[in-house]
C-alpha cells in the first residue's frame, strides 16, 4: 500500500500510485456495501466530524454514510448553530476540535485553500471536501474510480470536460487526477468560462462542441457556478443550453459507447436534457454509488488504514467476540 498520508488536501500532490492506492481500496469498499450487512469496524472508536462552512447535501450524506459504514462515530457541525455566529474563527474551531479529540475532520469552505491553512493547525487527520474553486479530491477521485470501472486503464482514454471550467473546483481536480493516470483530457464551453490559460494544465481547449464530443470515450459535464461568478459569464441560461447543452440532437456525435458523467447537483435542460440524465449511457447515479465506497477508502487510509481486504465485517467480529 502506497499511502502514507494523513491528510487529503488536494489531487495535483498526490503521485499516480496514491490515486491508484484510494481506487483500489474502494473497490474493497464498493464490496462491503453489496452484504447484508454494510459495516466494517475500520474506524472503531474513532471520531469523524463534518464541518462543511459551506452548502452541501450529495458530499456531506456521502461522508456521513461512509464513517457510519467504518463504525466510527460522525459530529455533524452546522455553522448556523456553531460559535461562528459569535465570532469565532476557524481556527479556533478546529482546535477546539481537536481538543475534543476529533480524529478526523472533514472540512467545506467557500474560501481556496481553507483545508490546507487549518491543516497545519491540528493533530487530527484534515480532508478537503471542497474549497471555493480550488479542490474537490473525493469528487475527482469517485469519478476516476466511475471511468476506470466502466473503461478499464485510463491512460490513452479521451476524456472531455464541458461547462463551466473557470469555476470549478471538480474541473481542476479532474485534470491534475485525469492527467496523472495518462488520460488525454478536453474542455469545452463559452469561452468566457474556458480560458486558454487551462492549456497550461495539459489539456487541449476548444469552443467548437462537435470537436469537442467527436471522438470522446468520456463526456463529463459541468454545473454552472452562479454563487461563484461576480458578473454574467452568458446572456442567459437559454443561451448557454442552446450552444453547449447536451441534447439528442448533439448525442449523435458522440461514440456509441461513450460514458455521460456529471457530478450534480444537475441543471436539467441546461447542461443536460432529462432523457440523456436518465438514459442507459449515463452513469451519474453509479457516480453517487461510487462516491461512498471512494469516502470509505479515503476515511480508512488517512487514518493509518493498510490492508482492506482483511478488515471482517461488523458481524464476523461480534460472532468471534
Amino acid at each position: 500500500m502506497s499511502w502514507k498520508r494523513r491528510h487529503l488536501l488536494d489531487i495535483q500532490s498526490l503521485t499516480k500510485s496514491e490515486i491508484l492506492a484510494v481506487l483500489d481500496a474502494a473497490s474493497v469498499f464498493k464490496q462491503v456495501g453489496q452484504r447484508s450487512i454494510k459495516k466494517v469496524p475500520a474506524l472503531r472508536g474513532k471520531t469523524v466530524v463534518n464541518l462543511f462552512v459551506e452548502p452541501s447535501t450529495r458530499t456531506r450524506v456521502s461522508f456521513e454514510l461512509a464513517a457510519q459504514r467504518l463504525t466510527a462515530d460522525i459530529v455533524n457541525l452546522s455553522t448556523e448553530a456553531s460559535s461562528f455566529k459569535k465570532g469565532e474563527t476557524l481556527k479556533d474551531t478546529v482546535k477546539n476540535l481537536e481538543a475534543l479529540t476529533a480524529d478526523i475532520i472533514i472540512i467545506r469552505h467557500r474560501s481556496a485553500g481553507a483545508a490546507h491553512f487549518l491543516s497545519r493547525f491540528t493533530q487530527a487527520s484534515m480532508i478537503n471536501a471542497g474549497d471555493g474553486a480550488h479542490s474537490h479530491p473525493t469528487q475527482a477521485l469517485l469519478d476516476l474510480y466511475t471511468m476506470r470501472e466502466k473503461k478499464g486503464d485510463l491512460a490513452g482514454q479521451k476524456v472531455t470536460i464541458l461547462g463551466d471550467i473557470l469555476f470549478s473546483r471538480v474541473a481542476r481536480s479532474n485534470i491534475w487526477g485525469l492527467r496523472k493516470l495518462g488520460a488525454e483530457v478536453t474542455l469545452c464551453g463559452p469561452p468566457t468560462l474556458v480560458p486558454k490559460s487551462f492549456e497550461s494544465m495539459g489539456c487541449r481547449v476548444t469552443y467548437d462542441m462537435k470537436e469537442a464530443l467527436a471522438d470522446a470515450d468520456i463526456v463529463n459535464l459541468l454545473r454552472i457556478q452562479h454563487e461563484r461568478q461576480q458578473r454574467s459569464m452568458f446572456p442567459s441560461l437559454g443561451e448557454y443550453s442552446r450552444f453547449f447543452g447536451l441534447n439528442k440532437e448533439r448525442m449523435d456525435w458522440i461514440r456509441p459507447d461513450a460514458l455521460i458523467m456529471h457530478p450534480g447537483p444537475v441543471n436539467r435542460g441546461v447542461e443536460i436534457d432529462s432523457d440523456i440524465a436518465d438514459g442507459e449511457r449515463s452513469v451519474i447515479l453509479e457516480q453517487v454509488t461510487n462516491g461512498l465506497a471512494v469516502r470509505m477508502a479515503v476515511l480508512f487510509l488517512v487514518n493509518g488504514g493498510q490492508h482492506p481486504q482483511e478488515l471482517p465485517s461488523a458481524a464476523e467480529e461480534t460472532s468471534q467476540g
